[in-house]
């Protein structure tokens, strides 16, 4: 197989980034890549699955990684891996002979040890140009589920499933395996239900991830829902409006520079400075535009706000805010000066339980082991739009029957997309512009 083989396997099969945003797989292959990372540092804190799937998976994930790198050529192939997911190391070590130019790269328990650019500095000491790609410096980063979802392709199996972890205020935490489609409210079920009166649920992570409904469905990103109460800090901290952050900035902004100080991207030398956008931005100084274009260079990994900052402000927020205005009045990020790695930068690494005491977390800090639960849910209701890029286009209608596996989505045409595929065996019963909604076979 040559790399645009394996691109269009990667494109038809429905592989995509299955940690992030979802960008499609195939996209990253890049023949420039002299280094293939794969990540398996758990970014946010209660995740648990990366780990998981490592542990048990070991020699399907490896065994596919090194086909990529043998395909696009790379001369290196890191694992990088917490050092305290011992059982996980123990598994991969046991394989590790096996493969040419593989290594394991332990990682230390910090946030954010999963953003790619932090993890390429710790693998390698390369540091990825500000607003650059990892292909800049030779480097791809693939995480663990995206590679098996690459093995499993190998062996005939496209992306119809996803592993979710749920934790919180639930009975039973656990890792479950579900078919793509399947709503949030099955999840909690299958985590023995909601322990707290008044649940708000968290998509992803506590740092980064965004308040959801129980009611949507799992989509090929969906890593994580953790359940809060709805008076927890994290869910109030971010319900908060940006008009009422400004304000609170204006007013108590003491430029004590933490949340530069502690940024993660500023320490590998990107113009990041949040202290002086805060200066700026409740000051309204603008003689001087440099602390807004720099926004563009934040990646909203949250530690500003929710971390760093001793009066509770919402330095992330507003950036946010700043960056969003700037794209739709057309602004393009500047070309920024590069600069020298912080020297400081090793005593600046924000331990991971130090984070989660800080968030109040702690307590939800417990094992969420893999679970073999099968969704008793009926109905899946599977979106069109799943990934970064063009939306996939529907070509089955109101009731086709499909089986397990069958394109009912296709990527769209001379974009960056990829197909989706029926989970399960069942009946169509509606189509949009949005959404395909299956009933399983033995429902009908």
């Amino acid at each position: 197989m040559n790399i645009n083989e394996l691109k269009a396997l990667l494109r038809e099969g429905g592989v995509v980034g299955a940690g992030g945003a979802g960008f499609p797989s195939y996209a990253k292959l890049d023949e420039r890549a002299d280094t293939l990372i794969l990540n398996c540092a758990e970014c946010e804190p209660l995740l648990k699955l990366h780990q998981q799937l490592l542990e048990r998976h070991a020699e399907e994930i490896l065994s596919a990684f090194d086909m990529i790198a043998k395909i696009v050529g790379a001369s290196s192939v890191i694992l990088g891996i917490k050092g305290h997911y011992k059982r996980t190391i123990e598994a991969v070590e046991q394989h590790l002979s096996s493969f040419e130019n593989m290594s394991i790269c332990r990682l230390p328990a910090v946030y954010p040890a999963g953003d790619e650019v932090v993890l390429i500095y710790e693998a390698t000491g390369r540091v990825v140009p500000a607003g650059g790609l990892p292909i800049a410096v030779g480097v791809t980063v693939f995480n663990v589920e995206t590679i098996l979802n690459v093995a499993g392709l190998l062996g005939g199996q496209p992306v119809t499933h996803k592993y979710v972890t749920v934790a919180g205020e639930v009975a039973s935490p656990a890792t479950f395996k579900v078919p793509i489609g399947t709503s949030i409210s099955e999840l909690l079920s299958l985590a023995g239900g909601v322990t707290t009166p008044h649940p708000a649920y968290l998509m992803g992570g506590p740092m980064m991830g965004r308040i959801g409904s129980s009611l949507e469905p799992v989509t090929k990103t969906t890593n994580a829902v953790l359940v809060l109460p709805d008076d927890h800090l994290l869910i109030e901290k971010k319900q908060a409006k940006p008009f009422i952050d400004m304000k609170r900035a204006m007013a108590a902004c003491c430029q004590c520079n933490y949340c530069t100080d502690l940024c993660p991207r500023h320490m590998l030398g990107h113009p990041i400075e949040p202290h002086k956008f805060m200066l700026y931005a409740s000051n309204g100084i603008t003689n001087d535009a440099t602390p807004y274009l720099n926004s563009f260079y934040c990646v909203s990994c949250g530690l500003c706000e929710l971390y760093s900052c001793g009066q509770g402000l919402a330095p992330r927020t507003l950036l946010a805010e700043c960056k969003t205005g700037l794209r739709k009045n057309g602004v393009k990020p500047p070309v920024p000066t590069p600069a020298p790695v912080n020297p400081a930068r090793e005593l600046r690494k924000v331990p991971m339980d130090r984070l989660m005491a800080r968030l109040k977390l702690t307590q939800y800090n417990v094992d969420a082991p893999l679970s073999d639960a099968v969704p008793a849910q009926k109905e899946l209701r599977i979106l069109l739009s799943q990934h970064i890029g063009a939306p996939a286009k529907a070509v089955v209608a109101a009731g086709d029957k499909v089986v397990a596996g069958q394109v009912v989505a296709e990527a769209a045409e001379n974009a960056l997309s990829v197909n989706i595929h029926a989970p399960v065996n069942g009946t169509v019963r509606s189509v949009s512009d949005t959404v395909i909604t299956l009933t399983k076979e033995d429902a009908i």
